[in-house]
């Protein structure tokens, strides 16, 4: 993964077939990097956005919107898009990042644990002094 400043907001997949390119239409937050607009939608090929994902493939579930989406697992149980465990992956991989970006160096992951290897500094980065009253 590539991280920078330089680079639009947004994330590039890249597989055998070519990549695809999303992002926000938009900013969502005050924090959100500025710049040109660009499509939220791209990719290397435009025939892989028409594409039909066949019976047999992977689906991914389908919802018109994610606290909705929430909201409704909550009051009758149904699926959440983001299951708690792929929402603290995908978090991870930006706060990796910020923390590469912090240190301005490589830095090398277990995913087991849950910690920068050899990196004592990097690691110290992983969690912030809390409140007394509010610490775990």
């Amino acid at each position: 993964m590539t991280v920078s400043g330089a680079l639009p907001n947004g994330v590039k997949f890249i597989g055998d077939k070519g990549w695809i390119f999303v992002t926000r239409s938009g900013a969502v937050t005050a924090s959100d990097p500025g710049g040109p607009q660009i499509d939220p939608l791209q990719a290397s090929d435009p025939k892989i956005l028409t594409s039909v994902i066949g019976p047999n493939e992977v689906h991914l579930l389908k919802v018109p919107e994610q606290h909705r989406n929430w909201l409704d697992a909550i009051k009758t149980g149904v699926p959440v898009s983001a299951p708690a465990e792929i929402g603290h992956r995908s978090l991870s991989t930006c706060l990796l990042h910020w923390t590469a970006m912090k240190t301005g160096r490589r830095l090398k992951w277990d995913p087991k644990a849950e910690r920068f290897i050899g990196d004592d500094e990097a690691n110290a980065m992983l969690s912030r002094p809390q409140r007394a009253k509010y610490a775990i």
